[in-house]
């Protein structure tokens, strides 16, 4: 994987050249004063093609899951650490929701504005209507620092964790679930 080893700390040089949506992201977070560390790399569509970002950054990549129920009414984007396995009857339990699956992409374009492979928390600055409740895994709480993508998947950021939970989804208006995984 070609990884730009440079550590950004601002919004990329060629900003007008990025698409709409991660320049929406770095417009966010500016608006914000959410401080956040960036790197350029190519594709990554796994937490495990990730691992050189991750020594990079010095973080652990956040594992984010797009679900739904079976009627595909209700729609969830689960945070949790990367390396940790997810186990759909664990949280079902939880969130009093049966028969979770992975939902369609289609679903993830139209309500978070994001492909397969780029899913994050900052998607939800496009899901204005609240259609996606957000899941986080209690252990990511324990974490300072948590990489995600700006909405694509050929950048990653670092962010801190208490700006996630304290500025950046009060700002969303996404109200998050704690989850034990």
């Amino acid at each position: 994987m070609y990884l730009d080893p440079v550590i950004y700390a601002s919004r990329p040089a060629d900003y007008e050249k990025r698409l709409e949506k991660e320049q929406r992201c770095y417009d966010l977070l500016d608006q914000l004063n959410i401080p956040y560390k960036r790197v350029d790399h190519e594709e990554t569509a796994t937490v495990e093609s990730c691992e050189e970002v991750e020594a990079l950054l010095q973080i652990d990549i956040c594992k984010n899951l797009f679900l739904c129920n079976s009627q595909k009414t209700r729609f969830y984007l689960l945070m949790m650490p990367g390396r940790k396995k997810f186990m759909t009857k664990l949280l079902s339990r939880q969130i009093g929701s049966s028969r979770l699956s992975f939902a369609k992409p289609e679903y993830m374009e139209q309500y978070l504005n994001i492909t397969p492979g780029s899913v994050s928390v900052l998607g939800l600055m496009n899901d204005t209507d609240h259609h996606v409740q957000l899941l986080i895994d209690r252990d990511l709480l324990e974490n300072v620092y948590i990489g995600c993508h700006p909405c694509i998947n050929t950048s990653s950021l670092k962010l801190s964790m208490n700006d996630i939970i304290n500025k950046l989804l009060p700002a969303m208006g996404h109200e998050p679930v704690y989850v034990s995984l």
